[in-house]
């Protein structure tokens, strides 16, 4: 079983989004997946909620019984598990970071968010796990994710080379319970959710 921990100690950094889609995208690839949710706002439940499809699954949960979640999500056979964290809530990020196989720490392209991300990187550092960090709603046109991957490297952490659009998709797909992939299959939003899936699976 896989572990994927996605954390970012600054909100709006777009984690639920990428858990969601990366989910999908497992799913996709016949593997058997889960969500755990960390997130006391419960956003990736609600979509779970939602949700017409049955899979993947999606279990709310508190960091402290994250062991727990992650032996039964082991015992039914799951095969890829992705951790959707809270916000400001280093203890819990912590937790994530420790059980996985890989951390990503989404961040926007822009100069607040490049200067908060270097907590993230410290609990990744911490945790002593692989981490990268992914450049999220990228504006379609300008040089913004050229500089921020330059940024990123100032920190001694790779930047993934897809970066994630600011696109429309990712809204009305999950307004609607779906992920882009399945809302516009053949739209941009749909491309790089499935070739970020192909980079993080050729990583752990």
């Amino acid at each position: 079983m896989k572990i994927i921990a996605i954390i970012s100690q600054k909100g709006g950094a777009g984690k639920t989004t990428l858990a969601l889609h990366l989910a999908v995208a497992a799913e996709r690839d016949n593997q058997s997946t889960a969500i755990i949710d960390l997130d006391p706002q419960a956003s990736a439940t609600g979509w779970g909620d939602s949700r017409a499809a049955e899979t993947p699954a999606v279990v709310s949960a508190q960091a402290s019984q994250l062991q727990k979640v992650l032996d039964a999500a082991r015992t039914s056979g799951a095969d890829f598990v992705i951790l959707d964290t809270a916000p400001h809530s280093e203890s819990a990020a912590l937790a994530a970071a420790r059980a996985a196989d890989f951390i990503l720490i989404p961040c926007r392209a822009a100069i607040l968010d490049l200067r908060a991300i270097s907590d993230s990187i410290d609990l990744a550092k911490l945790a002593q796990k692989p981490a990268a960090v992914v450049l999220n709603a990228v504006p379609p046109r300008g040089s913004l994710a050229q500089d921020a991957e330059q940024a990123v490297m100032g920190y001694g952490v790779p930047v993934v080379p897809i970066h994630i659009g600011q696109r429309a998709a990712f809204q009305h797909a999950l307004t609607a319970g779906q992920t882009a992939q399945e809302y516009e299959p053949g739209g941009k939003a749909a491309e790089e959710m499935t070739q970020l899936y192909q980079w993080l699976v050729q990583r752990v």
